[in-house]
């Protein structure tokens, strides 16, 4: 059975999935949540507080997601880190924001305030510069002979295919792939 905290996150993406955030209210999120409001606020503080553990968890989601790619075989982990990093944004709007700092109308914001975190001891969700300096230190390091230059080509080519996809899934998808491969095989030297 999910803790209240977890039920109350799933709640707000129900709500967030029917309408913009700015009209979900604390009272509606409870309700779906079959929680009081008063553990509402107890859990996140503010409503500012709901919307950064829902940001925090997309963001943790997205992290759990690159780890799994990280387990395939050792040439092909940067290949599936960016297949994975395409289709968790193409799903999730709120993996797509935190990923390119772009706000769809009617997501919730991140409260880049001082001390606006709601809850005290809430964790800020990660700014995307601070994303992706998270999966391509994981890359490197889960990649032996993949420099950390070319992890961020191969963070920096997915994302540029999901702010300018090409139509059709299967063909962003292999040609998104084929560009990783491209940038992290190994520069064959020539001598002159």
């Amino acid at each position: 059975m999910p803790t209240a905290r977890e039920a109350l996150l799933d709640a707000a993406r129900r709500a967030l999935a029917d309408r913009p955030w700015h009209t979900v209210r604390m009272v509606d999120v409870a309700a779906l949540a079959d929680v009081s409001r008063q553990t509402l606020y107890n859990e996140f503080g503010t409503r500012g507080g709901l919307a950064e553990a829902l940001l925090r968890r997309a963001a943790d989601g997205y992290l759990a997601g690159v780890d799994r790619a990280l387990t395939a075989p050792v040439p092909d982990r940067p290949a599936a880190v960016a297949l994975w990093t395409l289709r968790a944004a193409r799903q999730d709007a709120l993996v797509r924001a935190l990923l390119t700092g772009h706000w769809a109308e009617g997501l919730p914001r991140p409260d880049r305030r001082p001390g606006s975190r709601g809850r005290p001891g809430g964790r800020p969700s990660p700014r995307p510069e601070e994303l992706l300096a998270l999966v391509r230190d994981r890359m490197a390091v889960a990649s032996p002979g993949v420099a950390a230059g070319r992890c961020e080509i191969v963070l920096r080519l997915a994302l540029s295919c999901v702010i300018a996809p090409v139509p059709g899934d299967d063909a962003t998808d292999s040609r998104a792939l084929r560009l990783v491969r491209e940038a992290v095989r190994p520069v064959v030297r020539e001598r002159v």
